[in-house]
């Protein structure tokens, strides 16, 4: 009896050890770490500079679209040119990698202060607030726009939204995609995938910070630059073949926030970068003059042929690539100091972000119908975008009651019990949206 009595506490003690060393293991993934807290890096303004640029970038593009020839969108101004889409495949091959790394490496900074559930809550509070009131509010424009300009429809906007907010109405039955029938997300398809690829950052949380990635983040570090972008090249390949072209973009996107999760401080990274910028440059010249001579001699005329298809997708990888890096290299050696143009710009992203589209439609819309001059609505329809977008920002961010709704923190002091009562109602209106996103 003894030996069995001594054998079960040994037992016992064994069990206890080992869920301790599983709690151990828990809260060092998963809550955060003062060691890792301390070891994380001054907030880096480059990152904040360059993500201002780029939704910069993204607003123009958008513009770019509604002038194309051959890349469809909600609608057309009556000038199109099949030269401006030349022109703005210059950028298109990174823009969005390049967004989804700088999203990567701010997650970085969150989890490294936050516990993994306060991080989840304050992430959809803060992306899928927006989100509901964009596809609720912002988005429709968008489709009443679009449904006119196919001429579905002859009718006032007011009539329009009267009709929208019933579900099912007859009126969209040729346009029920959506979060739910005909409620789509269009430009905000980045909130809801962001909320969607943070979920699943965390579940990857225990591989991203295992001793085994880190080993290999150093390996590479240590290597030629050369295999670091040829892997990340054979990377965003593999998923170009595997993936349709219309789907590419999400996979592609989890990759590149994955990828800006592990070097955001990764200080040789970094420094290797800084370094580059004149051979990444040239690089690109040539990988993009490439791109656009394929995408002229070969795309636009829709040839099947599967050894060009190849070749065709390695050079747009590897424009995806470069592109990224010497975009990054540039934003190392000219957009790292903060300045007040900069500071003043930085809360404006997510307003700037959610409103654009809905101006550029709106607005291109009603100017093209008044048939002026190319020389005349181009430069209008920029201007307005820009200066809508602003007057918009500086509305939103003195109303604390709407800057929540786009993405904003609130600037005033409240209570506990009103700070409460405010996310609990966040919570209750987002939980629908989370189980539908979800479900």
């Amino acid at each position: 009896m003894w030996h069995l009595s001594s054998a079960n506490e040994h037992d016992m003690q064994k069990s206890r050890y080992q869920l301790h060393s599983l709690w151990q293991y828990f809260k060092s993934v998963c809550l955060p770490n003062n060691k890792t807290t301390m070891q994380m890096p001054n907030r880096m303004p480059v990152l904040d500079n360059l993500r201002i640029v780029l939704f910069g970038l993204l607003i123009l593009h958008h513009i770019g679209m509604f002038y194309s020839l051959n890349w469809g969108w909600h609608a057309k101004s009556i000038y199109r040119s099949e030269w401006l889409e030349s022109l703005l495949l210059i950028v298109e091959p990174w823009r969005m990698p390049a967004i989804w790394l700088i999203s990567g490496i701010a997650i970085r900074f969150i989890l490294a202060k936050l516990s993994i559930i306060k991080f989840v809550i304050l992430r959809s509070y803060r992306l899928l607030l927006p989100l509901l009131f964009g596809v609720f509010i912002v988005v429709p424009p968008q489709l009443y726009v679009e449904m006119t300009a196919n001429g579905d429809i002859s009718m006032s906007f007011w009539q329009f939204m009267h009709a929208f907010y019933q579900p099912n109405h007859p009126l969209f039955e040729d346009y029920q995609a959506g979060i739910w029938p005909h409620v789509d997300v269009n430009h905000l398809w980045y909130l809801r995938s962001l909320w969607y690829y943070s979920l699943y950052l965390v579940i990857l949380l225990p591989l991203l910070n295992s001793r085994i990635t880190s080993n290999i983040g150093d390996w590479f570090g240590k290597q030629p630059g050369i295999l670091f972008i040829a892997t990340l090249i054979a990377a965003v390949l593999a998923i170009q073949l595997i993936w349709q072209d219309g789907e590419t973009r999400y996979p592609l996107g989890f990759m590149f926030l994955v990828l800006g999760y592990l070097i955001g401080w990764h200080t040789v990274f970094w420094e290797k970068l800084g370094q580059h910028m004149k051979s990444l440059g040239l690089c690109y010249l040539l990988i993009s003059a490439l791109v656009i001579l394929g995408y002229n001699t070969y795309w636009l005329h829709d040839t099947n042929t599967p050894v060009l298809d190849i070749t065709m997708l390695t050079i747009y990888s590897s424009a995806r690539v470069i592109g990224l890096l010497l975009v990054l290299s540039i934003a190392c050696n000219y957009l790292s100091k903060s300045a007040p143009v900069w500071r003043y710009l930085t809360p404006a992203v997510y307003p700037f972000y959610i409103l654009h589209q809905t101006i550029i439609l709106s607005a291109g819309w009603w100017l093209t119908q008044q048939e002026l001059p190319a020389v005349i609505e181009i430069p209008l329809l920029v201007g307005v975008t820009f200066i809508g977008c602003w007057l918009g920002f500086e509305f939103i961010r003195r109303i604390d009651f709407l800057r929540p709704l786009f993405g904003m923190k609130v600037k005033q002091q409240y209570s506990s019990f009103t700070l409460r009562l405010g996310y609990m109602t966040a919570a209750l209106a987002v939980t629908p949206l989370a189980a539908k996103l979800i479900i």
